[in-house]
């Protein structure tokens, strides 16, 4: 499935996505704890939650090393993570990732 078909299909049933909701729903489909998960993708717990809150949001970098360590695609984690850090900054635009 492709990155753009996989989220849009998300979304469209749960609205719009974040980087920190997407991470939390993903944790939870997998009945894993905040510790357990933190453990899984080399992070502390209060990190995790931090993420899953909202109230960090993850480089490009980091956002592509959780997405790979839970197999999500990289590409659709990085673009939630700069949406995320625009609508931060007060941009409301939309993000469209391509590779080169």
């Amino acid at each position: 499935m492709s990155t753009k078909s996989y989220f849009e299909k998300l979304e469209k049933r749960y609205g719009t996505l974040t980087f920190g909701s997407l991470l939390k729903a993903w944790r939870e489909g997998e009945d894993l704890s905040q510790t357990a998960f933190a453990k899984k993708v080399g992070l502390s717990v209060q990190n995790l939650n931090d993420l899953e809150k909202g109230r960090r949001i993850p480089s490009p970098t980091r956002a592509a090393r959780i997405a790979k360590k839970i197999g999500l695609p990289e590409m659709g984690m990085i673009q939630l993570a700069l949406r995320d850090s625009l609508i931060k900054e007060g941009f409301h635009y939309e993000v469209k990732l391509e590779s080169a």
